[in-house]
């Protein structure tokens, strides 16, 4: 799960595998593959680099766990 700011300030966790695409409209939209979309506050490039930081950190669990 990756922690995004929705505009209003409130943090919301997302699963990063229900992730369909991103995109800048200007604002940030989240579209997941249940359709549903969320407006963020962080830019694309932010929840990308959240995205891959959070599959590193899974990565570096399973290969300990070995």
């Amino acid at each position: 799960m990756i922690k995004v700011t929705r505009l209003n300030d409130s943090p919301i966790y997302v699963n990063s595998s229900l992730i369909e695409f991103i995109e800048e409209t200007p604002d940030t939209v989240i579209t997941l593959t249940t359709g549903k979309k969320i407006i963020v506050k962080e830019s694309v490039e932010a929840v990308i680099q959240s995205i891959l930081e959070y599959h590193a950190k899974i990565s570096q669990y399973i290969s300990i766990e070995k």
